[in-house]
């Protein structure tokens, strides 16, 4: 049984110590992992991680990864969350708004050295929202290697 996470708090939520004992009655009513909301700060999906590893809780946390096909709709996705974005995303993605081709060549890098830098921590799964663009997570999934057997 598959449920949400929110590495950063949720927007509804009085604290991130909230989520934790939601995903954590979660557990106890049989859910067996959660896939996260989408997260730039790799940081907080970390220490998600670890809060609920130090907390004795068994579930297993997938990251949400959003590669960025459209940077406004991103951020309004994002503001809706509760998601932040880094600056250095954000001038990594400044004029590409009328560059479609450069556009997804750097959404596919920026998640994959998001994917990299998250399997370098140990996290083994990871779940695409693709939004449609099913092209670019399989070009993410390639650029990591893990593209064969797809």
């Amino acid at each position: 049984v598959s449920v949400t996470a929110y590495p950063e708090k949720h927007p509804e939520s009085v604290s991130i110590e909230e989520d934790l004992a939601f995903l954590a009655d979660k557990a106890d009513h049989g859910a067996t992992q959660a896939i996260t909301q989408f997260f730039f700060y790799n940081a907080a999906f970390l220490l998600l991680r670890d809060r609920i590893a130090a907390r004795g809780n068994k579930i297993k946390i997938i990251p949400g990864i959003l590669p960025i096909t459209n940077f406004a709709k991103a951020q309004e996705f994002a503001g809706k969350c509760g998601a932040h974005i880094p600056p250095e995303m954000t001038r990594r993605f400044a004029g590409l708004d009328a560059e479609p081709e450069t556009r997804n060549l750097v959404a596919a890098m920026v998640a994959a050295e998001q994917v990299a830098a998250l399997q370098r921590e140990g996290v083994e799964d990871f779940h695409f929202y693709t939004l449609n663009r099913a092209d670019l997570a399989y070009a993410i999934c390639r650029m990591m290697g893990l593209g064969s057997g797809l």
